[in-house]
């Protein structure tokens, strides 16, 4: 019987494809604003921070005609966020952003939804989670 493969000996690898600085995060409850005495969006709970990795995960999606209204069958912006195995799970509705990109700086500012509960796997080497871009412009 062969051993397993030791995640420490995928170490290097791991560090040289995610690259990046991610957060997995949700919103935090709403908080009263004394100024104005509403409920506002109170800061995000961090459920992640560390090595990430984010691939587009192929082009758009399908797009059909029905009775004259387009209704696209497939999300076009389908994304992979790679993270390591000792990462929490990302569930459903979860959000993710690059805080730090080494590479690709178009990643900084881009918010992607969380679209269900990442992989697990017997043979997994590293989590994968299903996302969809929620970003709607590059802010520039």
């Amino acid at each position: 019987m062969s051993s397993p493969i030791s995640l420490s000996a995928l170490a290097p690898i791991m560090r040289r494809i995610m690259v990046d600085t991610v957060q997995i995060f949700r919103p935090g409850p709403e908080v009263l604003d004394p100024d104005s005495g509403e409920y506002i969006p109170g800061p995000d709970f961090i459920v992640y921070e560390g090595l990430g990795a984010v691939f587009s995960a192929g082009g758009p999606g399908m797009v059909l005609s029905l009775a004259g209204q387009v209704y696209q069958d497939d999300t076009r912006d389908r994304y992979r966020l790679l993270t390591p195995l000792d990462a929490p799970l990302a569930s459903r509705e979860d959000s993710v952003r690059v805080v730090a990109a080494t590479v690709d700086q178009g990643l900084l500012g881009r918010v992607w939804r969380v679209l269900d509960i990442s992989d697990a796997n017997t043979l997994a080497v590293v989590r994968t989670t299903w996302m969809d871009e929620s970003t709607q412009s590059t802010g520039a």
